[in-house]
């Protein structure tokens, strides 16, 4: 497969045209191209580039409001609302984050709950900008249910990351980024098998009947298997309370898929939470630098540093991406 080198300048802006080609208005656009870059530095080509020919088909179906513009309100001190509107995610949580660090720094802890939302891409892309902001981030979300609980065999929560941006790296970099999802592999992996008509190693997914599956088909006619058995079920159900009951968001059970243009807008939703580490007078900097030189001291790799080396070279060098994945890019653009 042939790849063309691109700067990250030039990933945003070609993500961007093609959003507005599609009918996105200004502001989503610029919010998802900015993330599809960050998402293309960090490795993760399965939702950068690749995944805006999605954007563009589900704008054009109506799964998703690219005109919508979400609003924000306070119904408390410390708690931000943002109502996407049926609009994309990324300008929403934009638009939240604005309001939302301020208010963590004044408050010392703040929430942002995000409901009437779609797929937000990489959770840590998001609360790896508010370690930036010198924040401790948490972020949930929510997805179409395609996991099945214990000792069942129907979905009932969906992929559903967690993650946790930690501050105090190099250059304002996130000291260390948890991101993961409650299923022992992304959704869209099983999904690329399936297109290729390749076998899944066992223990990715499970067939219609709750059994291990090595057939893609067999398994997205079934359930993503769990990440760790029941612990995975766990972390999906905490997610999808964080990030659907309390929005007030569609519960997994009830949203339409994120791929395909069936069944309308998912109207998912996301939590994030953000913590200024001094509020709580303790030596917050000294105990992360401590805890990370515990791993990093003897060879061992925080979660995120895959992620930040790769994000260094990015910078540095571009992203090698797919032609295949740039012809469809640069069609809907215009390129």
């Amino acid at each position: 497969m042939s790849h063309r080198t691109l700067s990250l300048d030039e990933i945003e802006a070609l993500a961007f045209r093609a959003l507005r080609g599609a009918g996105t208005n200004e502001a989503a656009a610029r919010a998802l191209a900015r993330a599809t870059a960050d998402t293309e530095a960090m490795g993760v080509a399965s939702h950068g580039l690749a995944y805006v020919p999605t954007y563009c088909e589900h704008v054009r179906c109506g799964k998703v409001d690219g005109a919508a513009e979400p609003e924000v309100t306070r119904p408390r001190p410390a708690m931000l609302v943002a109502d996407a509107r049926r609009g994309f995610a990324h300008p929403a949580i934009a638009a939240g984050f604005e309001r939302l660090v301020p208010l963590a720094r004044e408050q010392g802890l703040a929430g942002l709950a995000i409901r009437e939302s779609y797929n937000c891409g990489v959770l840590g892309v998001h609360t790896a900008r508010l370690a930036r902001e010198g924040l401790l981030g948490l972020g949930f979300t929510n997805a179409p249910a395609s996991i099945a609980p214990s000792g069942g065999a129907a979905p009932v929560v969906g992929t559903n990351p967690v993650s946790m941006a930690v501050p105090g790296g190099e250059g304002g970099a996130p000291a260390f980024l948890v991101d993961q999802s409650a299923s022992a592999i992304a959704k869209s992996e099983v999904m690329k098998h399936a297109r290729e008509g390749r076998p899944i190693p066992e223990g990715w997914a499970l067939d219609a009947d709750g059994n291990p599956t090595t057939d893609p088909d067999e398994g997205l006619r079934g359930s993503m298997a769990p990440s760790g058995g029941y612990k995975g079920v766990g972390l999906g159900l905490i997610v999808e309370v964080m990030a659907a009951a309390l929005p007030g968001a569609l519960l997994g059970i009830d949203a339409s898929p994120f791929s395909g243009t069936a069944g309308g807008p998912p109207r998912t939703g996301q939590f994030f939470l953000a913590i200024d580490p001094a509020a709580p007078g303790g030596a917050f900097g000294e105990r992360v630098a401590a805890l990370a030189e515990a791993v990093r001291g003897q060879g061992g790799r925080l979660p995120g540093d895959g992620r930040a080396a790769k994000a260094r070279a990015a910078r540095a060098e571009g992203v090698a991406v797919a032609e295949a994945t740039l012809a469809k890019v640069e069609a809907l653009a215009g390129a």
